[in-house]
């Protein structure tokens, strides 16, 4: 069953983290190198098993003590949060060097390219650590995977089909602040939780 706030709520959070992240400069890189439509495939498909696989991990943590997984919850977003801010005042993150001309290359040759360039960028992204919390939180794993799975594709759509001039027109600084304060929400959502499990 899919519950629509939890779908919503996993969408706001990880679309602002992942707008100034280097998994979006890699997608515009790639698709300057390949035509965008298998790029986004290869992206799309690697933010999926992705997303996949932090929904596994925080619905694992959620067979934990109630207690115990707010208070790792909490730590995850406050760890977010503090990431977050202290990037905010960095420049955009380098995704590589961009290539002078589109290679001629085959649909699913771009397409494994792309999969396997995203795939590998977003291990440990805080993306990730996000859908891992709110897999956890919310106890809702299909919920957060389509929220999650949605800002991902939208993240990168914007990447491979808007190109660069939506990388110089970003304010990365403020999607990082907003970001951060959101993951500071959420953290103080998990330590009340906490303390209500522990008393």
């Amino acid at each position: 069953m899919i519950v629509l706030s939890v779908v919503v709520t996993a969408f706001v959070l990880v679309l602002p983290v992942e707008l100034p992240d280097k998994t979006l400069f890699a997608s515009l890189i790639l698709a300057t190198r390949f035509p965008p439509l298998p790029v986004f495939v290869g992206v799309g498909t690697a933010f999926g098993l992705q997303v996949a696989i932090a929904v596994t991990a925080g619905s694992l943590l959620s067979l934990l003590p109630t207690a115990l997984v707010s208070g790792v919850v909490a730590v995850l977003f406050l760890v977010g949060a503090v990431l977050l801010w202290r990037s905010a005042s960095e420049g955009p993150e380098d995704g590589g060097e961009a290539a002078d001309a589109r290679e001629r290359t085959s649909f699913l040759r771009a397409a494994a390219v792309s999969f396997g360039v995203l795939f590998a960028a977003e291990w440990g992204d805080l993306s990730q650590l996000a859908t891992a919390g709110l897999a956890a939180r919310f106890d809702e794993p299909l919920s957060v995977f389509i929220g999650a799975w949605a800002a991902l594709l939208t993240v990168s759509g914007l990447a491979v089909f808007l190109g660069k001039t939506l990388a110089d027109r970003l304010p990365v600084a403020l999607i990082r602040r907003v970001a951060a304060v959101l993951f500071v929400v959420f953290a103080v959502f998990a330590v009340v939780e906490t303390v209500r499990a522990l008393t």
